[in-house]
């Protein structure tokens, strides 16, 4: 099974002779530098390019191209070689794109010889730089290992030399140039550029003709869902991390959002499988499960939800603004009809009024067919992909819970919900959040979320908060492979004993649950040390030297009742965990009232922005990034009487037993 791996992210190579292959939409410079256990660069001659292309079990190609292959045979490198890192570099002097957030994001596959995809990378977030490590294979207790890495320079080819440790570097960064000169003089021109894919592809419908376009983005819309990288719903402030077909991760603050998928985005993916056989004339195409672009059918089944998602939000749209065309038209009418004296008097005003509202129901009938048709079509889709649907994606009440397996990859996403409008509350479209988690989650217990909530007992809603937040954290403890995902729990004052029991009692919790201020402080000190530790071994580079009894996986920290058991110290520390912790690897899932916690002051505001709010009931608080619709967030329930909460648990305790964690 390929690996799709993220900024940081490593995974065991099976072998030693691979290829490493390289994909962009325009013209780069492929090289690699070898490193000994502290990475450094040895010299020249440790350094393959277009001017020097070959070395003792590595080859690189000789000239800037849009798509290069590296051959690599790790046991014929040179005595002492303990990481070789993959670099890309913009061609200077030729009158191409002098920065990589220009051009598609580069996609780098390690492969085996036979064509075998071990583990992949797309580097995304490239802006200014004109040259990048994009990944590295480093070898650790006698086993060889690819890390992605993504560290872009401003400084281009000469900067990251030196980053490299290379003597002179601005001097072979000519050299290196001269050579690229050279063989572009020589190359047959290039293909255009190409084109990014788009996240979805689908089959034309019978509805497809006859959608109007959507309206602008309303004015004031609830909290938008949005991609990430990616993602891509959020609450009430501006996510990611939610999105509904994609997982939604986005910035704290307004500005552009990124909707794109963050994987694969610009390398042209595998087609669709087979589509059903065509319908008949007149009749809409049949739907099918896995109906969109992707790499695997776990890829074409998230982006084929995004899409669901899309035009479902697209469909409605064009059906409200179709009412409201009719409404104001009827209205405009009336005036005209109402401001000529001569038919103040008699039948003639009642008559134009039965005509103007004739022709307002003539027009909202004819978008409400329109919006049946649509929504019968993506109701028959929902229908075939909902069983078609990995564990990841799919509710608790789907059979493929019951014999679930902890994998061995994570997937792309979880599924943490459902969507749905008023015009049809039973459609639903799963709300996926993107894996590894970009965003944490903030479930609101307060009575003041929502108008369900505002009618049940306070203690009750507390009790659904804390149960929806154990269900979560189960579900991530489920498809993450054993050991790779670690959850803690702060219940300051024990009061979520209860919920907690299906954690503590299948023993997948990192510890039990912290309770008072001493509890409080040493969960957050820990995983504070974790994120400082991890931090600088990344600006350094050294990732190698971290401490032995540092678990690197995912850490999840689950925050019952806050703020209560909170001084200043260890409110600063949770701000600290939710602004640095998710991008090496720790987050939050927060259970609170907002109102509690309002005594604090707008010093806990950023931490709110920073966190995809969710509801132990249902409510619509998330908005879509297109036309800012108010969506119906469903939390996902378990059924009652199942004990399908404890079987996946304990099959997480199981796999972790036979793993040796």
């Amino acid at each position: 099974m390929t690996a799709e791996l993220v900024r940081g992210q490593n995974h065991t190579l099976p072998q030693t002779r691979l290829e490493i292959r390289v994909s962009a939409g325009t013209a780069v410079v492929a090289g690699a530098t070898l490193g000994d256990e502290r990475g450094t660069v040895r010299g020249v001659e440790w350094i393959a390019h277009p001017g020097s292309p070959q070395l003792p079990g590595l080859e690189v190609s000789q000239q800037a191209a849009a798509d290069h292959r590296l051959a690599v045979d790790l046991e014929a490198l040179p005595t002492g070689v303990h990481r070789v890192t993959v670099l890309l570099a913009l061609p200077v002097g030729v009158g191409g794109p002098v920065r990589f957030g220009a051009v598609p994001a580069p996609f780098v596959a390690v492969t085996g010889l036979d064509g075998t995809e071990i583990a992949t990378f797309t580097l995304t977030g490239l802006d200014a730089e004109s040259a990048v490590s994009a990944l590295e294979l480093y070898r650790r207790q006698d086993a060889w290992k690819v890390r992605a890495v993504g560290q872009g320079y401003a400084g281009g080819l000469a900067a990251m030399l030196a980053d490299q440790g290379v003597t002179d570097p601005a001097a072979l960064a000519g050299t290196i140039q001269e050579a690229v000169t050279r063989g572009l003089a020589r190359a047959v021109a290039p293909p255009p550029p190409r084109t990014p894919e788009g996240d979805r592809v689908r089959h034309a419908t019978g509805s497809a003709d006859h959608r109007p376009t959507a309206p602008p983005l309303a004015p004031e819309p609830p909290e938008p869902l949005t991609g990430p990288a990616t993602t891509g719903p959020a609450h009430t402030t501006q996510p990611h991390t939610a999105a509904p077909g994609p997982a939604a991760a986005g910035p704290s603050a307004g500005g552009p959002i990124n909707y794109a998928h963050p994987r694969r985005q610009h390398a042209a993916p595998p087609s669709p499988p087979p589509a059903a056989p065509p319908a008949p004339p007149g009749q809409p195409a049949q739907p099918v499960a896995g109906d969109a672009t992707g790499w695997s059918m776990d890829e074409r089944l998230y982006n084929q939800i995004w899409g669901m998602f899309e035009d479902l939000a697209r469909a409605v749209a064009a059906y409200r603004s179709a009412v409201d065309f009719a409404e104001s038209r009827m209205d405009q009418e009336l005036d005209r009809a109402l401001s000529d004296p001569r038919n103040r008097i008699g039948g003639a005003g009642d008559r134009a009024r039965e005509a103007a509202r004739a022709k307002r129901d003539e027009l909202a009938c004819r978008a409400q067919e329109a919006l049946d048709r649509d929504l019968a079509q993506l109701a028959a889709e929902a229908a075939v992909v909902e069983p078609a649907l990995p564990a990841a994606y799919a509710g608790w009440d789907n059979p493929v819970w019951h014999a679930h397996r902890v994998p061995m990859e994570i997937p792309m996403a979880l599924r943490i919900g459902d969507l749905h409008l008023p015009e049809r509350t039973d459609l639903r479209i799963p709300l996926l959040v993107r894996l590894p988690l970009e965003r944490g989650m903030w479930v609101d217990s307060g009575r003041t979320a929502s108008e369900a909530a505002a009618l049940m007992d306070t203690d009750r809603l507390r009790r659904l908060a804390m149960e929806a937040a154990v269900a979560h954290a189960a579900r991530l403890l489920a498809v993450y492979p054993p050991g790779e995902f670690a959850v803690h729990v702060i219940d300051p004052a024990g009061s979520a004993a209860g919920p907690l029991a299906p954690l503590v009692e299948a023993g997948v919790l990192a510890g039990p649950p912290a309770a008072g201020p001493g509890g409080v402080a040493s969960v957050l000190a820990h995983l504070t040390r974790r994120v400082d530790l991890v931090q600088m071994a990344v600006r350094a580079r050294a990732a190698d030297s971290l401490p032995p009894d540092l678990d690197t996986g995912e850490q999840l920290l689950v925050v019952n009742d806050f703020p209560h058991g909170f001084d200043d110290r260890a409110v600063t520390q949770l701000r600290y965990l939710a602004d640095e912790g998710p991008a090496v690897g720790v987050h939050l899932l927060m259970v609170a009232d907002r109102e509690e916690a309002s005594a604090y002051g707008p010093v806990l505001d950023p931490l709110w922005r920073s966190l995809l709010r969710i509801t132990p009931v249902a409510d619509s608080h998330l908005a879509d990034p297109w036309v800012g619709h108010a969506w119906t967030y469903e939390p996902l329930t378990i059924p009652p009487g199942s004990r399908v909460l404890e079987q996946v648990l304990g099959a997480v305790a199981a796999a972790r037993r036979a793993a040796g964690r």
